[in-house]
């Protein structure tokens, strides 16, 4: 059985801090180290996120990720799609056609249309993912704005900014080409 994976998790957290245009366009990088997670680890879930047209990347020394879409536009399904694929929640491997007593045999009532148990399975990753379908990073973003201090936004806001603006300051130079 797939499960959903903890790349998910990462990247819906990262995405929730590209929800307030204030925070810039902060590095891969800068939301994972933010999160204390590993940067090596998100840098390769936003390029996934970037194909699906989830995020857009800006280049340049403050460049960083930015959402493509509005936050009401983007649903969790979007994002677990984007880094997952879409994979099965179950595979079914049609072994009733493989009973001893049937002796290589299976008769027709056995294998004939979809197995039950596929047919309950398929029932439940479909309402998992009409679930899916139903939440947004807005409505998540939402939940989380309302759990955390007035302060919070503003500090992470802040520490974004400051890492967009350090990554400027450390450029180096470009030669002016006068001797």
């Amino acid at each position: 059985m797939a499960h959903i994976t903890n790349s998910v998790e990462y990247g819906i957290h990262c995405l929730l801090w590209l929800v307030d245009p204030a925070s810039g366009q902060p590095s891969s990088r800068d939301l994972a180290e933010l999160q204390g997670i590993s940067p090596s680890f998100v840098a390769k879930i936003f390029p996934k996120l970037e194909k699906a047209g989830i995020v857009q990347a800006a280049e340049g020394v403050r460049g960083g990720y930015r959402l493509a879409r509005a936050p009401d536009d983007i649903t969790v399904l979007d994002v677990v799609d984007a880094i997952e694929g879409y994979k099965p929640l179950f595979n079914c491997q049609e072994i009733r056609d493989r009973c001893a007593v049937f002796d290589d045999d299976a008769p027709t009532w056995a294998t004939q249309g979809v197995c039950e148990i596929h047919a309950a399975m398929l029932r439940a990753e479909k309402a998992m993912r009409d679930s899916l379908a139903q939440e947004t990073l807005a409505s998540i973003a939402a939940v989380v704005e309302r759990k955390a201090p007035k302060s919070f936004p503003v500090e992470v806001r802040d520490w974004l900014n400051d890492r967009t603006q350090g990554r400027a300051a450390r450029r180096p130079a470009k030669p002016s080409g006068d001797p």
